[in-house]
């Protein structure tokens, strides 16, 4: 059965970087970017700074897209990602509209983990030399003097929208959930990524990939692999 993966995109990411993944392996699910307002193509928008408010909003938005196609869904997130994902997950359970089948959160500790050594109210160079701490990772572009005027924004509305992030509720979904780390990743522990198991009332399974915090940067493809024998079974 072929499903629709729902991808939501990590601090300072957008729907470019999953419309990138090309040559996927077969039985792959179908990639849906979910693209939120501030970057690429939605550039000229206010960006959220809420990740409740976000899912509320695009919701709705993503049912009516999906509602047509048939397919059942699954969501995946990537560190910010991986809490946009987890309230898209009950907004969506919550409405019913779509045939929910699996949650995989990736690079993050549960969600009720609050961040630590925040980035938020910190000069430019200091803020981006913590973020690059926190991420591991650092877009090429933020090297350029002109695309960093213009990114700083978005960046910052998503590290705040990150830091401020509480739950909606305390109650767990019923949607199995696949929590996902780089085996070598520093930032976030095994023990962080198990957290997610009092996320589900539903089936539960922690996998590591071979990589570091941003291993899906390196190729989707384990990452893929993965998203398909979770699905196939």
């Amino acid at each position: 059965m072929e499903f629709s993966l729902v991808c939501l995109p990590f601090a300072g990411g957008g729907a470019g970087f999953y419309r990138g993944w090309k040559e996927l392996p077969e039985g792959a699910p179908r990639i849906v970017p979910v693209q939120l307002p501030g970057r690429e193509e939605r550039f000229i928008d206010e960006p959220y700074r809420d990740v409740v408010r976000a899912a509320e909003e695009l919701a709705p938005q993503l049912e009516k897209g999906l509602a047509e196609d048939g397919r059942p869904v699954a969501i995946f997130g990537h560190s910010l990602g991986a809490v946009l994902a987890y309230e898209f997950a009950r907004q969506l359970e919550k409405s019913g509209v779509l045939d929910l089948r699996h949650l995989f959160v990736s690079g993050s500790p549960g969600p009720w983990t609050g961040r630590t050594g925040r980035a938020t109210g910190l000069a430019d160079d200091e803020f981006l030399a913590r973020v690059q701490e926190f991420a591991g990772y650092q877009h090429d572009a933020l090297a350029d003097p002109d695309m960093r005027e213009l990114l700083l924004p978005l960046l910052r509305a998503d590290v705040e929208m990150h830091e401020n992030y509480k739950p909606v509720s305390d109650e767990p979904l019923s949607v199995p959930i696949t929590s996902l780390r780089g085996s070598e990743d520093e930032l976030v522990s095994r023990e962080e990524a198990e957290q997610w198991r009092a996320a589900t009332s539903g089936a539960f399974e922690l996998v590591e990939i071979p990589g570091q915090h941003m291993y899906l940067t390196d190729s989707p493809l384990p990452l893929l692999e993965q998203v398909s024998r979770t699905l196939g079974r």
